[in-house]
């Protein structure tokens, strides 16, 4: 018989997961529907969510050639009915204070950077680049971890050194670079641009091992665009949350970012475009079709 997730220790809730203590070993990690933009987690949610980045992530944990925090399957019999399909059980590690970002294509935040400073947190990169191009090799642009409702903060590799000590700092670097350039390659093979991404990574003490954790290759640790059209020098279609922030920053939203107001629900059509794409890269990657994953588990 499942457990039922009264069962277990609430320990936290993020912009999206919810975090139970099953014992003192492992962790449930449930994805709910809900979505964050700009820092704010929006009032509206899109259904399967929570669905797709779990099995995204199970998908992407089993071709990743690296440790990962994983204990167990989509199955797994301590995971409680009522989260079937949108929960994972997992080894409880030391979570290490940084983002690892991963970028093969100049956009977001360090476009911006490279626009003012010709550089990306502080690694120089060749003039005349502009939106979306491919860079000369992917680059690795750590950030701090904010808490929920501040924004990660853009930091140096040398910042981050200084943290954790230049071992770790390195072993971070190129294990982040390592896994993006075969999640990449995979996704290219499928007809899909993996812009860039960001990775959590926790520390094993028992067996001194690095270990890719929480949520991985998703669209919305990742920014995804389709390979047929691509052209640099354009902002390109996504698989991922951008139409959400996009319609937030349109005058149709009537949203002014500036005054720090919650932003407004979503309405249907968003929601259901933006679902739409969530699956697409889903299938897209995988190969797979969605409905037939959740069908496991109605």
């Amino acid at each position: 018989m499942r457990p039922d997730l009264s069962e277990y220790t609430h320990l936290s809730a993020g912009k999206v997961r919810e975090i139970y203590e099953i014992d003192a070993d492992h962790l449930l990690l449930v994805a709910s529907d809900r979505i964050s933009a700009f820092d704010y987690v929006l009032e509206s949610t899109i259904p399967d969510k929570g669905r797709i980045l779990t099995a995204m992530s199970f998908f992407w944990f089993d071709q990743i050639n690296f440790p990962n925090h994983l204990a167990g399957g989509a199955d797994d019999p301590r995971i409680p009915e009522s989260v079937l399909g949108r929960a994972m059980v997992c080894k409880r590690l030391e979570i290490l204070p940084f983002e690892c970002v991963a970028r093969g294509y100049l956009t977001g935040s360090a476009l911006q950077e490279y626009e003012e400073t010709g550089s990306a947190c502080g690694i120089a990169l060749p003039a005349g680049l502009k939106e979306a191009s491919e860079l000369p090799e992917p680059i690795f642009t750590p950030a701090t971890k904010a808490e929920q409702g501040d924004h990660d903060e853009n930091v140096s590799y040398e910042q981050m050194a200084a943290v954790l000590g230049a071992d770790l700092a390195a072993k971070l670097r190129d294990a982040t670079l390592k896994i993006y350039s075969q999640a990449a390659a995979l996704a290219k093979e499928r007809g899909v641009l993996l812009a860039d991404t960001k990775f959590e990574f926790g520390y094993d003490r028992e067996t001194d091992t690095l270990v890719l954790a929480d949520e991985v290759l998703t669209p919305d640790s990742s920014r995804y665009w389709p390979l047929a059209g691509y052209r640099a020098g354009e902002v390109q279609p996504s698989f991922d949350k951008q139409y959400v922030r996009n319609w937030l920053t349109s005058s149709k939203s009537g949203w002014n970012k500036a005054l720090g107001e919650q932003p407004p629900a979503l309405p249907g059509s968003v929601i259901e475009a933006t679902r739409e794409r969530y699956v697409e890269a889903y299938e897209r990657i995988t190969g797979k079709t969605f409905s037939n994953w959740v069908g496991q588990y109605a």
